[in-house]
């Protein structure tokens, strides 16, 4: 359907469109001046033509009678000069046909018997001055031996060819205009038209493709049916997007998969290694081992497990463990605690690494009253008789990554393997220190002197039992 005529004006609005009208234009222009110049030299001649046409009549007539033998030399110039009553001639001049001027009346010519190429021909020469027009008459021809100049008032001439040339001016303006805007009309909806929609289709494509929108935008070129080179163009463009499309598409799927199985494998990188030591690896560092000043450690062991493994189905029996450490496990990230690792049924947490913290001891202690509150609800729960056996040290240690296979991030040191021994020395339902974290959590919790113990490898040492949170720390 061809666009209406009030939306003729939004066409130029377009860059190509205003090409287009202005080439269209233009061209017409140039082809209408092309016509106009021959036709102006044309209408010049003829109004000139209509001046000679006057005394070309009187030329002849005298001629004949001079033929006739009716005048001689005067009465030819006093018949002559009687015509300038005429108000197309305004001066006449009288050669002999050698040259021999006879008499002039009137304005004097500016063309001169000097001037003329050819004498023995009817219309010599002419000379146009704008509001004046020589023309030079021969009587040879006709064997009259005299040559007529003849001044013309031309000034009629020059506002008629100029009224004549806007008129052409006027129409050519006219059909250019008229022209131009059937082009534009009619182009509107064959070229220009489609190719801003085609603009548009191309705009919503980049916005859709950009917000990964999942109804895909309604474009003019699928519902445009061209059998022209324009509707190639609407099909490739359909066909394009539609490819892109998919292959974004495509593309985000297989990102957004490996965006889960990366996050997949940051849990469980994080479930094995603490997140500083994990960026660490991550960045290409190998054997990391840092050390640490003051770091508590807490061993702490199921009193009665192996009885109990005897008697249930391993399935069952690994229920029940992953019930307890997974309850460990919420209290280490509760108090900010590092779990170290599992051996069996024993499991093992540190406070103060990777990164230090001043109250690792409190928090380590913290765990463990609260540990022995967790198994005294597993106790009530399902009637199990397990029971806790905890040992805790504090002291300096090395912690970090070795190897290639299998990470996990642990400790050594004279503090480790002394805490290992206040678990495997102590008594189940308890809670065992050393002397060193007695002597930073004495003011806050409560201790029963357990006395001196032997200690494989290290001698005697003294050793305390944690019983329970001082009064004023248990109300705060």
């Amino acid at each position: 359907m061809l666009p209406k005529l009030s939306s003729l004006p939004k066409l130029f609005q377009s860059r190509l469109s205003r090409r287009i009208a202005g080439w269209v234009f233009v061209s017409l222009v140039a082809i209408e001046i092309a016509i106009l110049v021959p036709s102006y030299v044309r209408r010049e001649r003829e109004l000139l033509d209509q001046l000679e046409e006057v005394s070309e009549a009187m030329v002849k007539t005298t001629v004949r009678l001079v033929q006739e033998g009716m005048y001689d030399e005067e009465k030819l110039v006093n018949r002559l000069s009687h015509l300038m009553d005429e108000s197309l001639i305004t001066g006449v001049a009288i050669y002999r046909i050698d040259g021999k001027f006879v008499e002039n009346f009137g304005e004097d010519p500016q063309l001169k018997f000097a001037d003329l190429k050819n004498v023995q021909s009817w219309d010599c020469d002419r000379l146009w001055l704008g509001n004046r027009y020589d023309v030079a008459w021969s009587g040879y021809q006709f064997g009259v031996d005299y040559v007529f100049i003849i001044r013309h008032n031309s000034t009629s001439v020059q506002p008629a060819l100029y009224a004549y040339a806007a008129r052409i001016a006027g129409l050519v303006v006219v059909i250019s205009i008229v022209v131009t805007s059937s082009t534009m009309f009619v182009l509107g909806t064959i070229v220009i038209v489609p190719i801003l929609q085609l603009r548009k289709d191309l705009i919503l494509a980049a916005d859709a493709l950009s917000r990964d929108t999942p109804n895909l935008p309604e474009f003019y070129a699928l519902t445009a049916k061209r059998e022209d080179e324009l509707g190639d163009v609407m099909q490739a463009f359909c066909q394009m997007f539609d490819r892109v499309y998919r292959e974004i598409l495509h593309r985000k799927e297989t990102e957004d998969c490996l965006r889960r199985e990366q996050e997949k494998s940051e849990r469980l990188l994080l479930n094995i290694l603490p997140a500083p030591i994990a960026d660490r690896l991550k960045q290409g560092h190998q054997n990391i081992a840092d050390g640490f000043a003051e770091v508590t450690i807490l061993f702490a062991d199921l009193v009665g497990f192996t009885q109990l493994s005897s008697r249930k189905h391993p399935k069952e029996l690994v229920d029940l463990l992953n019930q307890i450490f997974s309850a460990f496990d919420r209290l280490s990230e509760k108090h900010n605690l590092e779990k170290i690792k599992t051996i069996g049924d024993a499991y093992m947490v540190a406070g103060g690494l990777p990164d230090p913290e001043s109250h690792s001891a409190e928090a380590i202690a913290e765990m463990a009253l609260e540990m022995q509150q967790e198994m005294q609800n597993f106790r009530d729960r399902t009637g199990e008789d397990l029971h806790l056996r905890i040992g805790i040290n504090t002291g300096p240690v090395v912690a970090g990554v070795i190897g290639t296979r299998k990470f996990i991030y642990d400790l050594w040191g004279d503090a480790v393997n002394v805490a290992s021994r206040m678990e495997s020395q102590g008594i189940p339902g308890c809670i065992q220190v050393t002397e060193t974290t007695y002597a930073l959590l004495k003011d806050k919790y409560r201790f029963e002197a357990r006395g001196e113990i032997a200690v494989k490898g290290k001698g005697t040492m003294k050793a305390y039992l944690l019983t329970d949170r001082l009064l004023a720390l248990a109300i705060s």
